[in-house]
């Protein structure tokens, strides 16, 4: 059967017969978990695997495991990580430990989240916040320079895939000067062009060559004053494929948030024709998943391409002592001047 445009998410701890049918019938490219799919480790790795049995194929599975406010997956069954605010900190002080830091944060979430079944990480965030944003990006970003954003960016973009973890950069083209919530309201940025360009475009260009990216539910008025990046074809064209350079598969932010208008069809619809290769859902409601999944073509062309491109990257992992890393990881969080020198992890 072939594989349809649309990223799911699912309802609870265990997927029911209706969302087991709606799986074999619909076809969705992936499954994203949250909280309240997540248990045990036992668990997680069952829904996963149930999950790619419904679909019949190696479906990729994602979560958003930032760190800090964002972590789907924590304690008592997995660790908990700092928010990405903690890496610029760090860069801060010395730029080579910073990204040291990052990159051995990545290859720890990649180990914690390959070992359930869960192939692909929402992360990492390339938003460049000002002081006077919104706090749902915050401490979720790694400074305000978008050079600095980039190199952490980077380095836990190489820590995922060196754990066997695709990364998902996000929020194409940036989300960092938004005023209010995109999952409340619509965020309008009336920042001119060069100015994004200098700034808030300009981290994500340094990483236009990773595999998968993520959608903000932002206006930029001065480059189209109606639609956010998410159903602009003005925007992913010339913005996010053109002056960022992205050529992986393109994902929209979820499309349930708040910050879109029109019925869910209508906007699955918006998005794909603006550019994104996919639609992700995520709040687990079935009657709005198969909504989404009636406006969700078969995956094919150059989005397939994109598609097939990313899966490709999901290689077994590196060799990787994890007891001796956490231990390097944690001192390097404390400040310990020794760790904070060290580069890699024998």
């Amino acid at each position: 059967m072939a594989v349809r445009a649309f990223i799911t998410g699912l309802a609870g701890l265990s997927i029911s017969a209706d969302e087991r049918a709606f799986l074999r019938e619909a076809q969705p490219w992936g499954l994203i978990l949250f909280k309240r799919n997540v248990s045990t480790p036992e668990q997680v790795t069952d829904f996963a695997k149930s999950f790619r049995d419904s679909v019949g194929w190696e479906a990729p599975v994602f979560v958003d495991q930032e760190g800090g406010r964002v972590q789907r997956l924590g304690p008592p069954h997995w660790p908990a990580y700092p928010a990405g605010q903690r890496y610029g900190e760090i860069y801060d002080r010395e730029p080579t430990a910073g990204t040291a830091a990052a990159r051995l944060a990545g290859h720890l979430i990649a180990a914690d989240l390959r070992s359930l079944g869960i192939d692909a990480d929402c992360l990492p965030v390339a938003d460049v916040p000002l002081a006077s944003s919104d706090p749902v990006i915050g401490d979720r970003a790694y400074g305000r320079d978008p050079g600095k954003v980039a190199a952490i960016a980077r380095a836990i973009a190489e820590g995922l895939q060196a754990g066997g973890v695709l990364p998902v950069l996000k929020h194409l083209p940036g989300h960092g000067r938004a005023t209010v919530d995109s999952h409340h309201k619509l965020p309008v940025v009336d920042t001119d062009r060069a100015t994004l360009e200098a700034i808030d475009f300009a981290a994500f260009r340094a990483l236009a060559d990773l595999p998968l990216g993520m959608t903000a539910h932002v206006v930029f008025s001065d480059i189209d004053p109606v639609a956010p990046a998410t159903t602009s074809v003005t925007i992913v064209r010339q913005v996010i494929r053109g002056f960022i350079g992205f050529q992986g598969l393109l994902m929209s932010d979820d499309i349930s948030m708040n910050a879109l208008s029109g019925t869910l069809a209508e906007r699955t619809r918006a998005a794909l024709v603006a550019g994104c290769d996919v639609v992700l859902h995520c709040n687990g409601d079935l009657a709005q998943m198969v909504a989404v999944a009636g406006e969700a073509p078969e995956l094919v062309g150059e989005s397939a391409r994109r598609a097939d491109a990313a899966l490709e990257l999901r290689v077994a992992p590196d060799e990787f002592d994890t007891q001796a890393a956490r231990k390097i990881f944690a001192q390097m969080m404390s400040d310990d001047p020794v760790a904070l020198q060290r580069k890699t992890v024998s």
